[in-house]
């Protein structure tokens, strides 16, 4: 068959590809990401793309997302049309892209259990940075949490050590081997009391290493097992300061990953980049189900694997480091983003029951995924408690210190699905809720994710509109921070009621289209698309359900183990959305609970933080693996309460408006004041 060429405009981008494929794959193939959120099935409407020459083929799918002018205009859905057998040219409106997405790789957690009390004073201690707190080098006994040991505190799961071996002679007579284990034995009061094993690949050749390096050699030990020690590599000559880790976030969206020196502790770059896998769908459930297909878990894999390997090789050029010199990679991801890392079917993880293939992992040889490191690294996927709660929330639970404490804390991470973890250091108990995609953007009219030119932030004064948007550009749409903003301004300028209903239609920035009525954040003339970004009722009712499925699921869960949003020290917000809400009006709108601010802690990204604190210290790792154990998992689906909570949370901020006081009192304020002119 004679391949076509396909142009995509503006970039000029040129590509062959076979009559029949679709607009979608072919974007793929050429490396432009669209937007597509649920994988190609044709039901999101956001992959809206124009033929600008030549003929195509396409479904009648996309109807309901087009109008008349636009399918005139010649606007399809990519993934639900076909080229044919002639040259064709495609642009790409600005909606449609994904531009410099907004990915956190920063946290802000304490690490309490790794602050030590003999040497430092508490306002000493307070003041201490995460990357101080790693590599202190003086611990003592800690304050508050597990009993780790001096030499436990900086412990990375691959150790280097570098031995100068006495040489043989007829009085000492031990093979090159037990020679090695004796001068480690020797030197490290750990492998006194610990048996040693070695990886059988390092006895090829080491009889002539040995002798050529005048037997001084460096040997990789592998610690993650402290029952049984393995000798993964030996090096000739002193290797020992080329020591890196690699912790790495493998969100749905995004994945980050941090080059860490194991030596020091010290984090020596970050990069980040989308997930590879959003050419599959924006969602779990879509690449679930895209994973079911012929041949879908392996393009899965190996789109992970891809984007892994592409933020490995950017650490390793900028650290001046060889791929060699990496001996281990730590990953936490949700429970289905870690069975397509490691190629596990998912398919049983959206069924009733809901079960997983596994929570918990063996250790990998990284090369046996094709991940870029030395040929013996491990990767290690901290565990996951449930199908819907992964070893991203274990990760957090982790980093946050909430199991190290008396006192009663919660970790929420919201998404599509929000993440609930309430306990302390004797239980643990979480849940997942279903929230939608509409704090991501999705379901919404003008919704987008974090990406350049969405709306962040919105203030409403009377009729003026001021916003912000992602790098400062024209906006394209509006992210979740700015829906959680808009929705609460407009009901403080009581604009819309607390049902989520428009009432003051008089209002300059008021307007009906469809027969939806919409309130208009940016006007078309500011705009990069021409059209303006506006939140419609529609909109308001999605993100009410959001926020409200959050809201029950947390009074559920702290109402079956009879406590209140009063009785917890802290409550962590983690993830990206967290990192820009503005804490009020997360509140004012019933998305977080009215307790005081100082309580709410935004701590970044758990996930990242959690999986580098695991790679620099054995007993982290093992308390993952405890903390995953300890959470009891909670279903809220079968659960006769969890209707009638989410029922009164679709409300702004709830139906019991006793519950949030600050709210009420705001309310009552704004009413007084309510008789404004308009400008």
């Amino acid at each position: 068959m004679t391949p076509v060429i396909v142009t995509f405009l503006p970039e000029g981008t040129k590509i062959e590809a076979r009559p029949g494929e679709s607009i979608l794959d072919i974007l793929s193939y050429a490396g432009l990401d669209i937007n597509n959120q649920c994988g190609g099935e044709g039901v999101c409407g956001k992959c809206r793309v124009k033929v600008t020459r030549g003929r195509v083929n396409f479904s009648s799918k996309h109807l309901g997302f087009l109008t008349k002018n636009e399918l005139e205009a010649g606007f399809v859905l990519a993934c639900q049309t076909e080229i044919l057998a002639e040259d064709i040219e495609i642009w790409i409106p600005p909606e449609s892209r994904k531009e410099d997405m907004q990915i956190l790789t920063q946290y802000d957690v304490s690490f309490d259990w790794l602050r030590y009390s003999d040497e430092l004073a508490p306002e000493q201690k307070q003041a201490l940075t995460v990357d101080e707190i790693l590599r202190y080098e003086a611990p003592g006994p800690l304050d508050q949490g597990p009993d780790i040991s001096r030499d436990r505190a900086l412990r990375p799961l691959c150790q280097k050590y570098y031995l100068e071996l006495p040489h043989p002679s007829l009085t000492d007579t031990l093979s090159d081997l037990e020679r090695i284990y004796r001068e480690l034995r020797r030197t490290v009061t750990l492998f006194q009391v610990l048996r040693l094993r070695t990886h059988f690949s390092c006895l090829w050749g080491l009889a002539a290493k040995l002798r050529h390096h005048d037997w001084k050699v460096t040997a990789t030990i592998h610690l993650r097992d402290l029952d049984a020690p393995t000798v993964r590599s030996i090096e000739g000559g002193d290797a020992s300061k080329q020591n890196y880790g690699v912790a790495i976030d493998v969100g749905t969206t995004t994945i980050v990953a941090q080059l860490i020196d194991l030596s020091t502790g010290a984090v020596v770059g970050v990069e980040a980049s989308q997930n590879r896998q959003v050419h599959y769908g924006e969602d779990v459930i879509s690449r679930m189900i895209f994973a079911c297909g012929h041949g879908g878990l392996a393009s899965l894999t190996e789109a992970v694997g891809v984007s892994i390997n592409s933020l490995v090789d950017g650490l390793v050029r900028g650290a001046g480091i060889a791929h060699h010199d990496i001996t281990c990679l730590v990953a936490a991801g949700n429970t289905t983003m870690t069975h397509l890392l490691l190629g596990l079917d998912p398919r049983y993880i959206r069924v009733e029951p809901y079960i997983s293939t596994a929570n918990r992992f063996p250790r990998f040889q990284a090369a046996e995924l094709g991940l870029h490191a030395h040929p013996k690294a491990i990767l290690h996927c901290l565990p996951c408690v449930s199908s819907y709660v992964g070893g991203d929330i274990t990760a957090g639970v982790l980093a946050c210190g909430m199991s190290d404490h008396p006192q009663v804390s919660a970790l929420i991470d919201v998404g599509t699905n929000g993440e609930i973890v309430i306990g302390n250091r004797e239980w643990l108990v979480c849940c997942s809720c279903s929230a939608g995609p509409a704090f991501e953007g999705g379901g919404v009219k003008c919704g987008m994710r974090a990406m350049r030119g969405a709306i962040e932030k919105v203030r409403i004064n009377g009729g003026k509109v001021i916003y912000w948007t992602v790098g400062n550009a024209r906006p394209r749409g509006i992210c979740g921070s700015g829906l959680v903003d808009a929705v609460a301004e407009l009901v403080a300028e009581q604009i819309i009621d607390q049902n989520g209903k428009f009432i003051k239609y008089e209002h300059p920035r008021v307007q009906v289209a469809d027969e939806v009525p919409e309130f208009v954040l940016a006007q078309p003339a500011e705009t990069e698309t021409g059209e303006a970004v506006a939140i419609t009722e529609d909109d308001l009712g999605n993100l009410i359900k959001s926020k409200g499925a959050v809201l029950a699921a947390m009074r559920v869960l702290l109402e079956n183990l009879e406590i209140s949003f009063n009785d917890l020290k802290n409550i962590y917000v983690a993830g990206g959305f967290g990192a820009h809400l503005d804490i009020d009006k997360a509140v004012f709108i019933g998305l977080l609970p009215d307790i005081p601010r100082e309580r709410i802690r935004f701590i970044g990204n758990s996930s990242l933080a959690g999986a580098r604190l695991a790679l620099l210290s054995t007993e982290a790792f093992r308390k993952a693996d405890m903390i995953a154990k300890q959470m009891t998992y909670f279903e809220l689906s079968v659960h006769p309460e969890f209707m009638k909570e989410f029922v009164a949370s679709l409300f702004l901020p709830h139906t019991q408006m006793e519950l949030f006081p600050s709210v009420q009192k705001s309310l009552v304020r704004r009413r007084k004041h309510a008789s404004k002119n308009f400008t």
